[in-house]
């Protein structure tokens, strides 16, 4: 069934009780490795902050100094991206600290008084939500927003973060380990549920991963959202199959391609990138459809804003960078066709009718009843 994409709405503020973890990765275009991953929630269109500079005319500084840019993007996207966006702006110098997008926002957060990033780049709009919910976000109009589709970007007048691609949840399954393990096919979430899958799924701490986050609001809504004990039911069973909760949307899925389990419950770039490099797993796209969210960029507010910060947003959301998003995602925000393969169909199909509003609003229940119920089975925080 196809299934629209739906303008986001933020009704609350979003609690964040992940720890943080403190990484900073200095030099140009090679970011740290990292542990953890995102969070959810709405924009809200309260009073307008004054118009920015005009895009384009950003400055003497627009295309010279040095930035800090903190990320959720995948490592090698980062260092690809980088490497393009380093041939057009050779004398901006950009820092990237990279993590999971759930350690980034606590990061951001805690660092509120005080601001250490200069831009957000590809993180989860619900976080970016969270953060101009908080008025930390400066409104700037890249060169170029008006290609963006409404419902991908904030909806006020001045955007205060705009979106460049979306992400879903995916089941990728190692070939050879399912066939050693005499496991049966998958098709769907409730296959998971079968007994021969016990101690051999993998899946994200919705705590410190958003992939994990968008997985578990998917189950529950699906499950209904007017009967949540359905969907903490379907979550108990499931548990009971889950040797471990790890703290990165990603891990799942490259622990499934080495072996390390048989199923990773992860997104579809994950999987697909793992299997492009030779990797024996196939991806499935679950039947019931898959959670998903947005990776979007933002202007940090802080005192002293720099010119090369503006420049970085505007070709982060050019045609150039734009053709790279594409190269790993089948949904970018342009509205553009994308090059991933993998999908049967237009991958827009395989998107729940996600309810924004309603997974922001309860939020910090899911994440605390999660953790009540399920957390002894996370990885320990590194």
């Amino acid at each position: 069934m196809k299934r629209r994409l739906l303008t986001l709405v933020l009704t609350g503020m979003m609690t964040l009780g992940a720890l943080f973890l403190a990484s900073c990765a200095s030099g140009a275009a090679v970011p740290a490795e990292s542990s953890a991953q995102e969070p959810a929630g709405k924009a809200s269109a309260a009073s307008e902050a004054p118009a920015q500079a005009e895009p384009g005319d950003n400055g003497p500084d627009a295309a010279s100094g040095e930035i800090t840019v903190y990320t959720a993007l995948e490592d090698e996207q980062v260092t690809a991206y980088l490497e393009e966006f380093n041939k057009t702006y050779p004398d901006i110098k950009v820092n990237v600290v990279r993590e999971s997008t759930g350690i980034i926002t606590a990061k951001l957060l805690a660092e509120k008084d005080n601001p250490q990033a200069d831009v957000v780049w590809g993180t989860a709009a619900s976080s970016m939500m969270v953060l101009d919910d908080q008025g930390m976000l400066e409104p700037y109009a890249p060169q170029g927003v008006d290609r963006i589709l409404p419902q991908f970007k904030s909806d006020k007048e001045t955007p205060t973060w705009v979106g460049i691609d979306a992400w879903e949840t995916a089941i990728v399954v190692n070939t050879e380990e399912a066939a050693k393990l005499g496991l049966p096919e998958i098709t769907s979430y409730e296959d998971l549920l079968k007994p021969e899958f016990k101690g051999h799924i993998v899946m994200s701490n919705p705590n410190s991963s958003g992939t994990g986050f968008l997985t578990v609001s998917a189950i529950l809504q699906l499950n209904g959202k007017d009967t949540p004990e359905q969907g903490w039911d379907f979550l108990s069973k499931l548990d009971e199959n889950v040797s471990q909760y790890v703290h990165s949307g990603s891990k799942p899925a490259k622990m499934a391609a080495a072996g390390e389990t048989a199923v990773g419950i992860s997104f579809g770039y994950a999987g697909l990138s793992q299997k492009a490099k030779g990797a024996p797993v196939e991806v499935i796209f679950p039947s019931e459809g898959s959670g998903w969210d947005l990776e979007a960029n933002a202007l940090m507010k802080k005192d002293g804003i720099k010119d090369a910060s503006k420049t970085f947003l505007d070709w982060a959301i050019s045609d150039d960078a734009m053709n790279l998003y594409k190269e790993n995602y089948p949904i970018i925000t342009t509205g553009g066709d994308g090059t991933y393969e993998g999908y049967d169909g237009d991958p827009l199909d395989q998107l729940i009718d996600n309810d924004f509003s309603w997974a922001a609003s309860n939020r910090e229940e899911i994440l605390n009843t999660w953790m009540e119920k399920f957390d002894a089975k996370s990885e320990p925080a590194s």
